[in-house]
């Protein structure tokens, strides 16, 4: 059975930056929240940082809406060629 690759993209996209969204969202209501994820997202990805602003809840969002994206795509991709 294989993968639709299209589809793993779009649900694993959706679920870690929806994931990342929320945990920032939070941390900017109840400063502190998920502060040792928040560090450790802003360490992999350049240009964010926890700062508890709108700006930065976007700017991580979107990184982590890329990077589920790129990462279900090769998982599916990866998948579909083992499955063979």
């Amino acid at each position: 059975m294989k993968l639709s690759v299209k589809s793993l993209t779009i649900t694993s996209a959706v679920l870690w930056g929806g994931v990342c969204l929320m945990v920032a969202v939070l941390n900017v209501i109840w400063p502190g929240y998920g502060k040792a994820f928040l560090d450790l997202i802003s360490s992999i990805y350049p240009g964010y940082e926890v700062t508890g602003t709108l700006g930065s809840v976007i700017v991580g969002t979107l990184y982590a809406l890329l990077d589920g994206a790129v990462g279900g795509a090769l998982f599916g991709w990866i998948y579909n060629c083992c499955a063979d």
